[in-house]
């Protein structure tokens, strides 16, 4: 790590610092803040994605079992949603926040308002909206189909009244998600599930801007432009707009070629530290923006879930491995019965057999499994090699 010119006043990194800057930022460098758990995690990170697929489990829950290991997935849930700490609300996507962060989505709140509308357009919103509100006083918390029913009986896209009207109230603050159950959500009104001292639109539009740039600088350690705004999936212009007093110091990267930013307290010491070996949800903010994911790592990866099955390449739902620092493969896991398989998998390097097979054997013993088999790999050699390293390390 060194410090430019006088002509460049900018910190200058190397591409192998940066990549270690940014694993120390996501909680893969290091001893695992065991005693934070997955609260920790999540107040860390900022914003955990949630998203329907569920393969080895839903990624909220691989995300804080990437980083401290097999913890319980219902620990997990409970973590997430109990004692007021946590609520769903629009960031990079549908994600998990904390609780404390309330007043920062002021901004995305009062847009929503001032547009009138997201999707869908109410018939009678005064109306629809009042009913919601009154059902979630008298019997609140209750999921859109408690409300009354989150369809009108058409296509799957066609929501009911009472459906538009509960997500439009979301949207504006007047209502909470405060857990999902059964992949539901679970909607309560503000004022019981906020705390009084976070319940409050007071913060300008720049506040709230400013706080949530330097809330992804710290969570990545080190960004692009791009990379920082999308992280809360702001515009690039509101970046801009507060960049200058979020605390991020400009930095240059090798091989960039693009300005740079990076928290403060990830240039305060060298980054050291165990690497956790593991697999990652496609869905991970360590992976989560491919063009920075092929920048940081030089691996290129794409969620094939929703690509037509003839042409995916690596899988369903294939899994990057972590190890060493380092993106070392991918697998597309699955489940028959009691034991995990390895739809497909493949390796950046015949070394990384043996920890494809750890992390796989652990993975296997995280979801209740007793087996491993590998079905089918990139090419013999490496379903052979995996396959030697999963019987040494059975358990």
């Amino acid at each position: 790590m060194t410090t430019a010119t006088a002509s460049q006043p900018t910190v200058s990194l190397s591409v192998d610092e940066a990549r270690r800057i940014a694993l120390r930022a996501q909680g893969f460098l290091g001893a695992p803040d065991r005693k934070g758990g997955v609260r920790g995690v999540l107040r860390h990170l900022g914003a955990v994605q949630l998203d329907t697929i569920s393969v080895l489990a839903r990624s909220h829950e691989l995300i804080p079992y990437a980083r401290l290991g097999a913890v319980g997935r219902e620990a997990v849930e409970k973590a997430y949603w109990s004692d007021s700490h946590a609520f769903e609300y629009w960031s990079h996507a549908a994600c998990v926040l904390p609780i404390e962060e309330w007043p920062h989505f002021a901004f995305r709140r009062r847009a929503r308002r001032a547009r009138g509308h997201r999707w869908h357009v109410l018939r009678d919103k005064e109306r629809s909206t009042a009913a919601v509100l009154d059902r979630l006083r008298a019997d609140g918390p209750l999921t859109s189909s408690e409300l009354g029913g989150a369809k009108n009986g058409g296509e799957w896209f066609e929501w009911s009244e009472t459906k538009i009207a509960v997500e439009w109230l979301l949207d504006t603050g007047e209502v909470v998600c405060t857990e999902r159950r059964g992949w539901k959500r679970v909607y309560d009104l503000a004022e019981r599930a906020v705390p009084d001292a976070l319940l409050h639109d007071d913060l300008d539009d720049r506040e709230c801007l400013r706080r949530l740039v330097e809330l992804a600088g710290r969570s990545l350690g080190v960004g692009t432009r791009a990379d920082i705004a999308d992280y809360h999936r702001l515009k690039g212009e509101e970046f801009d707009a507060v960049v200058a007093d979020s605390g991020l110091v400009p930095v240059t990267v090798e091989g960039w070629g693009k300005p740079a930013w990076a928290h403060p307290a990830a240039l305060a010491s060298e980054p050291r530290g165990r690497h956790r070996t593991t697999l990652l949800s496609p869905f991970d903010s360590l992976v989560w923006d491919r063009p920075r994911t092929e920048r940081i790592f030089g691996f290129t990866h794409r969620l094939e879930a929703y690509v037509p099955k003839p042409k995916r390449v690596h899988g369903y739902f294939a899994m990057p491995l972590l190890a060493g620092g380092r993106l070392q493969g991918r697998v597309d896991p699955g489940r028959e019965g009691r034991t995990l398989v390895a739809r497909q998998l493949s390796l950046t390097t015949p070394k990384a057999a043996g920890a494809m097979a750890e992390a796989l054997w652990e993975a296997a013993r995280w979801v209740g499994c007793e087996d491993v088999r590998v079905e089918r790999a990139a090419d013999e050699r490496e379903a052979a090699a995996v396959t030697a390293e999963l019987s040494a390390r059975r358990p």
